[in-house]
């Protein structure tokens, strides 16, 4: 008596792989678009971390909790100093104050790049449509030169 043997056709397996094929297809794009969303998320927690850091660097200058001179804007000359920490006035024994722990990477940079030069650095006397970096730090941005999923590119961010 002969047995029959069980397996798959040849038509079942090709059809089985160009479903499987067709479903990868379909996935591809959105694990991109799922990626690029979360890089988008980092630069907002970053450029949000820089930024409030920045404001409260100016709002201790103004205060007169650190030293400003009388000719400049308030805000600090680069971006350590907001990691290296300045003398606060307050403090006899010459402690520090520091606004950031670290400077943040931006997301959409070479990763190879120097931290110092991720980021795009506008002055205190620099117009907003043509940011340029000056004898203070204003404002950063990103220096990527990619699109956004909301069609703003992260520069203008």
């Amino acid at each position: 008596m002969k047995r029959a043997t069980r397996g798959f056709t040849l038509i079942e397996v090709v059809i089985t792989m160009a479903l499987i094929a067709l479903l990868a297809s379909i996935a591809a794009p959105l694990t991109e678009t799922v990626v690029r969303r979360g890089k988008e998320q980092e630069l907002k927690t970053a450029l949000h971390q820089l930024r409030d850091a920045l404001d409260a660097y100016k709002m201790a200058a103004d205060a007169g909790h650190i030293e400003k001179s009388l000719s400049s804007s308030g805000y600090p000359e680069n971006l350590s100093v907001l990691v290296d920490g300045v003398r606060d006035l307050r403090d006899v024994k010459g402690g520090k104050i520091y606004f950031l722990r670290r400077i943040p990477r931006d997301p959409f940079a070479p990763p190879q790049q120097d931290i110092a030069e991720v980021w795009g650095l506008r002055s205190y006397d620099s117009p907003a449509d043509d940011p340029r970096s000056g004898e203070d730090v204003f404002d950063v941005y990103s220096q990527s030169r990619l699109v956004g999923l909301n069609s703003i590119p992260y520069s203008e961010w």
